[in-house]
């Protein structure tokens, strides 16, 4: 006898997190309930409690799931270079999930994988002479760059320099000819966007370089660009 009704699964942690992931990259974070995610198991909202206590771990195993994605910053490499990955990695995985974005630091119950990429953050500064204080500022900086940013690709209204250019144009259009005295840079703003477009991944690489280059500046030794050797902390900043 055929049946619309979803087919019973079996259940575990994992199951019920990956349908989250799934359900909350499609829907968004505002479309998961313990009843919807229930019902494409077809069982009821009160057997998922059997494998995660409530909405809030459920969130939890999720944005670690997200941070699993991100790449750490490789050992082998500068902390610049290593930095530059990480920042990359991290706007990737919010791309994939947008629901993600303004939860990733917000968690009181972090899970193994955010604190493994988070110690190996820390790790990779201070391995590469930056004081224990200048650690926390450049992680702190480097992070509401990458949050801010992937915040902004998720509201504005394009997607990709081409529908940039046609949002400018639309905008050109529609303002009024008087408006051009009164705001010439804004004008020049719209104009040229409605000709190259905005690239996404273009602005952020270019921010990150501006950033990038003040943290250089905070690092010891970078007048003289002396090489500290991997797993040396400078004697003077070890205790900062």
């Amino acid at each position: 006898m055929s049946s619309d009704r979803p087919q019973r699964q079996s259940l575990s942690p994992d199951r019920v997190i990956d349908a989250a992931l799934e359900l909350a990259d499609r829907d968004g974070l505002e479309g998961l309930s313990m009843r919807t995610l229930a019902q494409g198991f077809g069982v009821v909202p009160m057997a998922l409690y059997k494998h995660v206590a409530n909405k809030d771990e459920l969130i939890d195993g999720m944005v670690d799931r997200v941070w699993a994605e991100v790449e750490a910053p490789p050992s082998d490499l500068g902390w610049r270079e290593a930095m530059r990955r990480r920042s990359t990695s991290l706007r990737s995985a919010l791309l994939r999930h947008r629901w993600a974005v303004g939860l990733m630091e917000a968690r009181m119950r972090p899970g193994p994988a955010n604190l493994f990429q988070h110690n190996a953050m820390m790790g990779a500064l201070r391995r590469s002479g930056f004081s224990f204080r200048t650690t926390v500022h450049v992680t702190s900086a480097l992070d509401a760059y990458v949050y801010g940013f992937a915040l902004q690709e998720k509201t504005l209204p394009f997607a990709t320099p081409e529908e940039s250019g046609e949002a400018a144009a639309q905008k050109l259009a529609a303002t009024p000819p008087e408006f051009a005295q009164h705001f010439p840079y804004l004008l020049e703003v719209v104009t040229e966007l409605g000709v190259a477009g905005y690239d996404y991944d273009e602005e952020f690489e270019t921010g990150l370089d501006l950033i990038l280059d003040g943290i250089e500046r905070l690092r010891p030794g970078w007048v003289t660009a002396e090489p500290v050797s991997a797993g040396t902390i400078p004697a003077d900043t070890a205790a900062e």
